[in-house]
């Protein structure tokens, strides 16, 4: 038995897994709140990460009938890029900055003007630094609150810090740190000298996790919290990673052929790859997997909370809002959405906001305003599936994964958008479940250095043929038109961001 637990911006998963049948048992879930303020901040308080893990992994077990004492090894994805600080006695020194705080975009790019633009960036670490990434988090942190700066101790990310809680040790492995705008994704090493660049000290350096391999694990469970969780005392934790590594692993995604698409709060679409092929890029991070190898992935910051932020202004529960994007004719009848409410990093456009186009008197309707949302946010990830193909990532089928992936109306525009058949993965919560398969990875190599991550896949992953969908032509022409209205548009906000 191995538990999979996927800490979220909205909330927290567990999961239950039989790794020798591939059956998952139970599931829980607890969810968060999110601190909201001016300039972009978006924070979380990293309580709420450890009461929901409880929480959720009392009601997994609960759920599945067992004793936690069955459970051999313990597994956490994480939401990437986010920025946790402790003290000299592992006290957290403030509340979390997620992977959607944009209050640091001036800081991120005073640090991409130092790092020779995008191009150098590129260059440099293998990515091209972004406003969200961990690194201008602490640039923004020394200029906000230079006294709990200078008190840094640990940096570490949202699952590098619940393994501390777990384990009492500060460790991490290569997909996580992928995200982090101070890692070389080529040479899977700490970019030491952009951290002297922040602060000559040299503390921050210092402040650094230990680098590990996937297949590592972090440690023991802490036996105080063996008794408080309920759990095996023995229980192994895996090296964990971020949700998009673990997300990968939940889907199969572990050689290339492959495209998981997330939707998610944000969307996030990525391939696989035995090679870390930078792409020209900037929108394509070329992060290293949590499986060997390395995952080439775009990431929108608007998706399912567009949706909920026009359902909320028309007062629709989804049921409602699904059948008026239903009336509504492929393209809104000319209305087109920029849902990017927080921004946006593909396209890249991180100070534009939300905007309506076309609107007329005669399709200015609710109908129409629900299906140029669902569209905006579906090109969005047809722009970064572009990037992508251009990268060389192809696949026969996109894997679909996240609550939007149960839509089936939107399952179908996706297909007709993307022109490619979509599939959904038999277990949404792909991230709970790959933190779960790579927590039984890393247990079985222990005693056996050969233990293939794919056989556990073959036994564990599944597809859900009967959500399988295929690309209607008449449709997809239809959308051609409609995504070429919005290339148009997001041409335009670049040249006047520019």
């Amino acid at each position: 038995m191995f538990l999979g637990i996927d800490c979220g911006t909205q909330g927290t998963k567990a999961l239950l897994l039989d790794a020798a049948t591939g059956t998952v048992l139970g599931e829980g879930s607890a969810s968060h709140e999110l601190n909201s303020g001016p300039n972009g901040r978006r924070e979380q308080a990293t309580e709420q990460w450890i009461e929901a893990f409880e929480k959720a992994t009392a009601a997994a077990l609960a759920q599945a009938g067992i004793k936690g004492t069955a459970v051999l090894g313990i597994g956490v994805s994480g939401q990437q890029h986010g920025l946790v600080t402790l003290d000299a006695d592992g006290q957290v020194l403030r509340p979390a900055k997620l992977w959607c705080d944009t209050e640091s975009a001036t800081e991120n790019q005073r640090l991409l003007d130092w790092l020779g633009g995008e191009t150098g960036s590129l260059q440099r670490l293998g990515v091209a630094i972004a406003p969200g990434y961990t690194v201008s988090k602490l640039l923004w942190m020394k200029e906000q609150h230079p006294a709990l700066f200078e008190r840094i101790a640990h940096i570490l990310l949202p699952h590098d810090y619940l393994n501390y809680w777990l384990t009492g040790r500060c460790r991490s492995e290569f997909g996580d740190a992928s995200g982090t705008g101070y890692f070389n994704v080529r040479t899977r090493c700490w970019d030491l000298e952009l951290l002297h660049h922040i602060d000559p000290s040299g503390r921050l350096a210092a402040a650094l996790p230990e680098l590990i391999e996937a297949h590592q694990p972090i440690g023991s469970l802490r036996p105080e919290l063996a008794v408080r969780l309920r759990l095996n005392p023995q229980a192994l934790v895996a090296s964990g990673g971020g949700d998009n590594m673990m997300g990968a692993i939940g889907t199969g995604n572990i050689a290339p052929g492959a495209i998981t698409m997330s939707l998610g709060t944000s969307g996030t679409l990525y391939g696989y790859g035995n090679e870390p092929h930078v792409s020209s890029q900037p929108s394509v991070a070329t992060f290293c997997s949590s499986s060997g190898g390395w995952l080439p992935l775009i990431c929108t910051m608007n998706l399912t909370n567009a949706n909920g932020a026009i359902r909320e202004l028309l007062q629709l529960d989804l049921e409602q809002f699904n059948a008026l994007v239903a009336q509504a004719p492929i393209g809104a009848a000319g209305v087109s959405m920029l849902p990017f409410l927080n921004g946006e990093r593909v396209p890249a456009l991180p100070q534009a906001s939300a905007s309506l186009h076309g609107l007329t008197s005669d399709n200015l309707t609710r109908a129409n305003l629900c299906r140029a949302v669902l569209e905006g946010v579906t090109f969005g990830l047809r722009y970064g599936l572009d990037l992508l193909r251009d990268s060389g990532i192809r696949s026969e089928r996109i894997r679909l994964i996240g609550g939007g992936a149960k839509n089936p109306l939107w399952r179908q525009i996706i297909a007709d958008v993307m022109d490619a058949p979509v599939i959904c993965a038999t277990h949404s919560e792909a991230p709970a479940l790959g933190a779960a398969i790579q927590a039984a990875w890393c247990h079985a190599r222990q005693s056996d250095a050969q233990a293939s991550l794919a056989d556990i896949c073959e036994r564990c992953v599944s597809l859900d043929e009967t959500t399988s969908v295929e690309p209607e032509a008449g449709a997809v022409a239809a959308y051609e038109q409609a995504y070429r209205r919005y290339r148009g548009l997001v041409t335009g906000l670049h040249n006047q961001q520019a």
